[in-house]
């Protein structure tokens, strides 16, 4: 296994990519295709993106509007199973980038797998947190096998040859801080509030915090902005007073609109089995927003870029450090920039096309 870093890294010479995922949709497999999938384009490389069908997608919701390089023609293994194999055939590319082969229609794609592999050099990029006894996971011949950090390398040598895994991290959007005043006046919301804001479905994974949320809204003049595409968001009832739920998917700009107005973004997911990240904490953390996370092996391998809780009385300390802003919340914000910038979706893109370059 090689662990590809962005000191060795050549961004020069224009490449002829394939690329299959999920493309804007809201999932985790799209931000990490979009992040690298659009500096590859941005740094003068030709990208084609085979994605999902609209009708039968994996994820919430699609969002945006697809580029002129995206082409949609294949469904979901749970539902149509289809795969147009033409534009894989007929499109010109020379690495074939598959991402979480998981949500996609795997024997299709291994009927014609071997006239891809004729012209072109074929990656995998697993996103999957543990190994899968499906065995139409394993009919693929993969030149290289990408993970984003040593906890998936550890399952994936079990099976693959280790001399064709690769540590590339997930990107984080660029840090591009906003003007909070000025988010503010343009979203209509208060500037003498404390603002904490929550989207998605992660709204699920608080519900534990409420009464910590009633005690702070006691002491600080408090306004909790709550936007999901659920038919019912419940167990706020008692905070409604303080409460803004809105029932709509936010686009990534508006997403940033938001994280420039509030004061923190919470996440409290609970760990789950086997080797998992935040891909939602790697998208936004570039806002500079801080992130009130719960103690969970979804931030396993971050320390200070992220204010960590394991019960409501650590969690009202996090939350109460960022009111206050004070030493541990500006250590968070050094933290968190430094991760950013370590792992800036330009980097961890430079460093697929490096990867690219040695197969």
């Amino acid at each position: 296994m090689r662990s590809m870093s962005p000191s060795n890294i050549l961004w020069r010479g224009a490449m002829k990519i394939g690329m299959m995922s999920a493309w804007n949709q809201t999932s985790g497999v799209s931000i990490h295709a979009e992040l690298v999938g659009k500096e590859w384009v941005k740094a003068g490389h030709s990208l084609k993106v085979f994605s999902f069908l609209e009708e039968d997608f994996h994820g919430h919701a699609l969002i945006g509007t697809d580029e002129e390089y995206v082409i949609r023609c294949f469904g979901t293994p749970m539902r149509s199973n289809y795969l147009n194999p033409i534009p894989f055939l007929k499109e010109d590319y020379d690495f074939f980038v598959v991402q979480d082969p998981g949500m996609l229609p795997r024997d299709k794609l291994a009927k014609i797998f071997h006239h891809i592999k004729k012209k072109a050099r074929t990656i995998l990029v697993e996103h999957t947190n543990k190994l899968i006894d499906d065995p139409s996971f394993y009919q693929f011949e993969w030149n290289a096998i990408v993970c984003f950090d040593r906890r998936y390398k550890e399952f994936l040598r079990e099976v693959y040859p280790e001399e064709r895994i690769h540590i590339i991290p997930f990107p984080c959007h660029p840090w591009r801080e906003g003007n909070r005043e000025e988010a503010r006046k343009k979203l209509g919301l208060p500037l003498d509030k404390k603002v904490i804001f929550v989207f998605g479905q992660k709204w699920r994974n608080m519900l534990d915090t409420v009464p910590a949320l009633l005690e702070i809204s006691e002491r600080y003049p408090l306004l909790i902005l709550i936007f999901s595409a659920a038919q019912r968001v419940y167990g706020f009832e008692k905070l409604k007073k303080v409460t803004i739920i809105r029932k709509e998917v936010l686009e990534q700009e508006r997403i940033y609109d938001y994280l420039y107005a509030a004061d923190a973004m919470i996440f409290g997911k609970h760990s789950v089995e086997g080797a998992v990240l935040s891909s939602t904490a790697h998208l936004i953390m570039g806002s500079g927003c801080p992130i009130i996370a719960r103690d969970s092996n979804f931030f396993e391998l971050m320390d200070k870029e992220v204010l960590k809780y394991k019960n409501p009385e650590e969690f009202k300390k996090c939350v109460i450090s960022v009111f206050e802003k004070d030493k541990r919340y500006e250590e968070c914000r050094r933290a968190s920039r430094e991760y950013v910038e370590r792992n800036s979706s330009e980097k961890i893109a430079r460093m697929f096309i490096n990867l690219f370059r040695e197969l």
